[in-house]
């Protein structure tokens, strides 16, 4: 199958960008774990975050945020003494912060789902990239929906962290022409 050029010869990654990345997802907490991971993955390959996921599915509770939003100082500091996951203190702490501001948002707006669709009007952008030097790093939309969320409590929610989000969660589709899943 033909893939974007810039798509890793990983076998973990190739099944990631063939089965996930771009797809259209509304699960809550599948929703909630890319949003964690993408923060993560600040200033780090994609890659790397993708061999640790299950890591992190092991050490956040796979990522059920109506409990990590519950979680005492004493479990994020174990959480952060996990050397299987990124040990960075503020990106472990934002774990609990963004769990709480996941539940704010899906009682102001019924789901995390609703809230974050509606940005696209709920339907996926479809952009016509011929090569990945094309791909932009943020978005006019991105910085706006980065700002609604750290309005509402997030971290670790910058325009580029959010752009990458929205790949990943199928808000917009950057498959390059060349890819069959363009």
């Amino acid at each position: 199958m033909p893939r974007c050029q810039w798509v890793s010869n990983d076998p973990l990654y190739q099944n990631y960008h063939d089965t996930e990345w771009g797809v259209a997802l509304h699960d809550e907490r599948a929703l909630f774990e890319l949003l964690i991971l993408e923060g993560f993955q600040a200033g780090l390959s994609w890659i790397t975050i993708l061999k640790k996921r299950e890591d992190f599915r092991s050490t956040f509770e796979n990522f059920d945020y109506k409990k990590i939003a519950n979680w005492s100082d004493q479990q994020l500091e174990i959480a952060l003494q996990n050397p299987k996951i990124v040990k960075n203190r503020l990106k472990v702490y934002s774990v609990r912060a963004n769990a709480i501001a996941f539940l704010k948002i899906q009682e102001k707006f019924g789901s995390f789902d609703n809230y974050i669709w509606e940005f696209v009007n709920f339907q996926t952008i479809k952009n016509h990239f011929q090569s990945s030097k094309e791909l932009p790093s943020k978005t006019e939309l991105s910085v706006q929906i980065s700002k609604s969320l750290k309005k509402n409590g997030f971290n670790f929610v910058g325009p580029t962290i959010v752009y990458s989000f929205m790949q990943a969660a199928g808000l917009v589709n950057d498959h390059t022409k060349n890819c069959d899943l363009y």
